[in-house]
């Protein structure tokens, strides 16, 4: 209040001061330019002058007030469409995560240009696309996302790999895994698809070049490594043997031979793909090959399916070979399959009785067709009909095994005429 008091009684002081000269002198202004002159006193000059002044302070407070509204009325423009790009964005998220593919597809390609990163609209729009079978609209999202997020190059690039693997379209997804092996050859998920891509080609020549780069880049788990490696050369295996018609059985043993030996070293004492190999030697008609790698696969882990193959395999020795299989009577005496292993063996040997022995005791622990065809055969070829018929009757049960419970005749029932 003092201070407001202060002011005017200087501006009181100032006004009657001023009044003073101007009543004592008013002075005199001229202004000349060419023929034109403009006379006045100094006083009105004066304040011509701090009118001039305050009108064009005004004027310029007033146009950046107008460029400051401008200014702020853009920004809330851009930030009230950003909240909107905002909000459809995360319904489109939800629409997606619930499987609403229309929905989602809409709401996230509408909100992509005012988002904050385009490219996770793009690349979730081109999904939902994707799942609704719109092929064109999917490519041409992943398009605009190429465009949005040009550093983004490799992260699009897979999706259009996994969306063409989907669809069924193998060559055009593994152009574009090549492709992005170049740009980034360490990307483990590119190796992986890659992997995905070669196996349903069945490129195995690729797929075993690729499993260094598995195993080197830990793309994938041991287990899936291991599982990757024994499907890879399994095939590879059977490829071996597809050789033209004329192809003899020893050229067909050869070319297995080859692939089994050129394998990696750790490869050749795996149970899986060692089993694999000696199928495939005896469905060649390599049985002499195949008898001692099943020998040492038995001798690493005992198997009852491989013991059964023993058996039904000519081995170079018959002799050894039924040795051999005595030799596991002692670990395991009752065990159906070996007991099954041991009669073939001894029928192979020509050792008649002891085959009938081992049959009937692997039938005593484990009836089954197999055995008792075994033991039938033999029986009817000794000339034995009676004990075959009596092994017949005994294990009938075996062959009709499921039978429906139905009365039956009683023996020496004649039948009656219809």
């Amino acid at each position: 209040m003092k201070r407001v008091f202060i002011l005017l009684l200087a501006f009181m002081f100032a006004g009657t001061w001023i009044g003073q000269k101007m009543i004592q002198d008013s002075g005199y202004t001229l202004f000349a330019y060419g023929q034109t002159t403009i006379e006045m006193s100094l006083w009105a000059f004066l304040v011509l002058i701090v009118a001039l002044f305050f009108a064009l302070h005004w004027g310029i407070n007033l146009f950046n007030r107008s460029l400051k509204s401008g200014s702020r009325l853009r920004l809330w423009s851009g930030s009230r469409k950003s909240r909107i790009a905002h909000d459809k964005t995360l319904k489109g998220l939800i629409a997606l995560s619930e499987g609403n593919w229309w929905k989602a597809q809409r709401l996230l390609s509408l909100s992509a240009d005012n988002a904050d990163l385009p490219l996770i609209n793009y690349l979730a729009a081109a999904h939902a696309a994707q799942e609704q079978g719109d092929e064109k609209a999917c490519d041409e999202l992943l398009q605009k996302a190429r465009a949005s997020t040009p550093e983004a190059e490799i992260a699009v690039g897979i999706n259009q790999a996994q969306t063409q693997l989907a669809r069924g379209q193998l060559e055009s997804s593994l152009a574009t895994l090549l492709s992005l092996r170049k740009k980034a050859p360490k990307n483990t998920y590119v190796i992986k698809l890659l992997r995905k891509v070669y196996i349903q080609l069945n490129d195995w020549q690729a797929v075993q070049q690729l499993i260094p780069e598995l195993r080197k880049n830990k793309a994938l788990k041991p287990e899936k490594l291991l599982q990757t490696e024994q499907l890879c050369y399994q095939k590879l295996l059977e490829l071996s043997i597809i050789l033209p018609d004329s192809a003899s059985s020893e050229e067909k043993r050869k070319a297995l031979a080859e692939t089994w030996h050129n394998m990696p070293g750790q490869l050749t004492q795996d149970d899986v793909l060692a089993r694999h190999y000696t199928r495939l030697l005896v469905n060649i008609g390599a049985e002499a090959k195949a008898e001692p790698v099943i020998r040492d696969l038995i001798k690493r882990h005992w198997d009852n399916e491989l013991v059964n193959l023993y058996g039904r395999i000519e081995g170079e020795n018959p002799k050894k070979q039924l040795d051999t299989a005595r030799g596991w009577l002692k670990d395991d005496p009752l065990n159906p399959d070996l007991l099954l292993t041991l009669g073939r063996l001894s029928q192979r040997n020509q050792h008649w009785g002891k085959a009938i022995t081992y049959f009937e005791q692997s039938l005593e622990q484990s009836p089954r067709a197999e055995t008792l065809s075994e033991l039938a055969r033999l029986l009817k070829h000794l000339g034995e009909t009676d004990k075959m018929r009596a092994v017949m009757d005994r294990h009938l049960g075996v062959i009709g095994g499921g039978l429906p419970s139905l009365p039956l005749p009683q023996k020496g029932a004649k039948i009656a005429p219809l």
